[in-house]
């Protein structure tokens, strides 16, 4: 992790109640609008139907090609929207929303990564993620979408957890879209030994799995969660509460839920 960034970044618990504040301001916008849809011209109506059918037929094929969202290879769960990291068979599984641009995010990799990783790479859980684009919805512009979609294409090439975490020590300011710029994605693949191939290349600047991201944060939409970062053990969700989540405290519940069971056998580490 950088200086820049170290310096740069707020506390996680800040972070996370800016983002929520952020995002719940949103949803209250969102209800406002609903309730004045009843109201408003029968065009202003139409216009608003028409970005919804738009969203739902972008998230079911891809708008260049008219095929099926394309799912990156490895991924999992219903409609395979799910990028596992870890052996399939450990005792318990960490799932987490995230959202390349969300600083609470980043806070929340500063903070766990390390653990995580390490608990990957014993066998005492799965890690899967789930892509999400809240950030764009939020400010505009493309940077969740296009740094999801290039997390994909790594993921295509085995090197989903090492590019995943290159892409948080080098993440932006949130009101800097710099993730939109394909090119700074190339680059950062640069800091991954092999990922920068013209297949990795190609999949980045095609935008190759956007509509199976924009699929995703549907997904995440009708899920019941409002913020990113989500953070479930088993199915519970553990960040954001009180008392704050630490390292130390999620390798004891992950020990307290694998109590009598055995760790999975990791024949190597996770990309």
């Amino acid at each position: 992790m950088s200086e820049r960034n170290r310096d740069g970044k707020r506390s996680a618990r800040e972070a996370l109640q800016e983002q929520r504040a952020r995002e719940a301001a949103r949803a209250r916008r969102k209800r406002t609008l609903v309730v004045a849809g009843g109201v408003v011209a029968v065009l202003g109506i139409a216009a608003v139907i028409g970005v919804v059918v738009s969203d739902q037929n972008d998230n079911s094929t891809d708008s260049a090609t008219g095929l099926p969202a394309a799912a990156p290879s490895g991924a999992v769960g219903k409609d395979s929207l799910v990028i596992p990291v870890g052996a399939p068979d450990a005792p318990s599984t960490l799932t987490i929303y995230e959202d390349f641009r969300c600083p609470a995010c980043d806070a929340f990799e500063k903070q766990f990564t390390p653990t995580i990783h390490s608990l990957e790479d014993s066998g005492q859980i799965r890690t899967e993620y789930h892509l999400v684009t809240l950030i764009d919805g939020n400010l505009g512009g493309s940077g969740s979408l296009n740094a999801a979609n290039a997390a994909a294409c790594a993921q295509d090439a085995g090197k989903f957890r090492a590019y995943h975490d290159v892409l948080y020590d080098n993440q932006p300011d949130e009101q800097d879209d710099k993730f939109a710029d394909k090119n700074t994605l190339l680059t950062l693949a640069e800091k991954v030994p092999g990922l920068k191939t013209p297949t990795f290349t190609a999949c980045v600047n095609n935008g190759t799995h956007n509509t199976w991201v924009k699929k995703s944060n549907t997904a995440f939409g009708n899920s019941g969660f409002d913020a990113t970062p989500t953070i479930l053990l088993n199915g519970k969700s553990i960040y954001g509460q009180n008392p704050a989540l630490t390292p130390d405290s999620l390798k004891q519940m992950v020990s307290a839920a694998n109590k009598g069971k055995q760790p999975a056998k990791v024949t190597a580490t996770p990309s």
